[in-house]
C-alpha cells in the first residue's frame, strides 16, 4: 500500500488530513510543497489537481484533492483503529454539521485576514480591513464558544476538531508574531481550553507545522 500526502507547511486545510492519518495510525509519506520553488506550478502536480492546491491524497494510484473529501475517504478506507466520525447517525450528523461550518463560517473570515496580513507587505496593509476581520473572527468564535459540547467541539475528539484546530492555530499564529496588530483574546474561555487541550495532543505535537516549530 501506498499512501502520500502532498502538503504545504501551515494550511490549516493540508493540516487536518495529515491528522486524520495520524489519528489513524495509516502509514504515508509527507510531500512538503513550496511556492517559493515553483511546486505548485509543475507539471507532474497539476495533473494531480487542475485547482493547484493542497492537500492532495494519492493511495495505490488514486488521487483525492479536497480536505473533507479526503478525511471521508480515510475513515471509509481506514475503518478500523480511532474513528473520525461516530458511528452513531445523529452524531455524525453532528459532526459533519460542525465541519461544515468550520469551512463555510470560520474559514471564510480567516482566509480573509490571511490575505489582509500574510499575503500583503506590511506597508501596504490597510488597518480598517485587518480591524475588520478581527471583529468578523470574533463573531464567529462567540458562536462556537457556546458550541462546545464538552472537552471537544461534538463531545469526543473528531475530524470536527481536527478541522476548526489548524484554522485557529493559524489565526494564534499570526497574532503572535504581529502583537498589536491581530488581538490575542479573539476567543474565549470555552475556545482557550480547548484550544489547550487540542495542542496537548501528542498527534498535534507530531504534525506540527515543520516551519513553526
Amino acid at each position: 500500500m501506498s499512501v502520500t500526502l502532498y502538503y504545504l507547511s501551515g494550511s490549516p486545510f493540508a493540516w487536518r488530513v495529515w491528522l486524520a492519518l495520524a489519528h489513524k495510525g495509516t502509514d504515508f509519506e509527507l510531500k512538503r510543497m513550496s511556492y517559493d520553488a515553483g511546486d505548485f506550478a509543475k507539471p507532474d502536480f497539476q495533473v494531480l489537481t487542475p485547482r493547484r492546491k493542497v492537500p492532495v491524497l494519492v493511495h495505490d494510484g488514486f488521487v483525492l484533492y479536497e480536505s473533507a473529501a479526503i478525511v471521508e475517504y480515510i475513515e471509509d478506507r481506514w475503518p478500523e483503529g480511532p474513528r473520525l466520525f461516530s458511528d452513531d447517525i445523529e452524531q455524525r450528523a453532528r459532526e459533519r454539521r460542525l465541519i461544515r461550518e468550520a469551512d463555510q463560517y470560520f474559514a471564510e473570515a480567516m482566509e480573509r485576514l490571511v490575505v489582509a496580513v500574510l499575503f500583503t507587505p506590511p506597508e501596504k496593509r490597510d488597518p480598517a480591513r485587518i480591524a475588520a476581520g478581527c471583529d468578523d473572527l470574533r463573531k464567529e468564535l462567540a458562536v462556537w464558544e457556546g458550541m462546545i459540547a464538552g472537552d471537544h467541539l461534538a463531545g469526543v475528539l473528531s475530524a470536527a476538531d481536527f478541522t476548526l484546530y489548524p484554522q485557529i492555530a493559524l489565526v494564534d499564529r499570526m497574532a503572535k508574531r504581529n502583537p498589536g496588530l491581530i488581538p490575542a483574546d479573539l476567543g474565549g474561555p470555552k475556545i482557550g481550553a480547548w484550544m489547550r487541550r487540542m495542542e496537548a495532543l501528542p498527534i498535534v505535537q507530531a504534525t506540527w507545522p515543520p516551519h513553526w516549530k
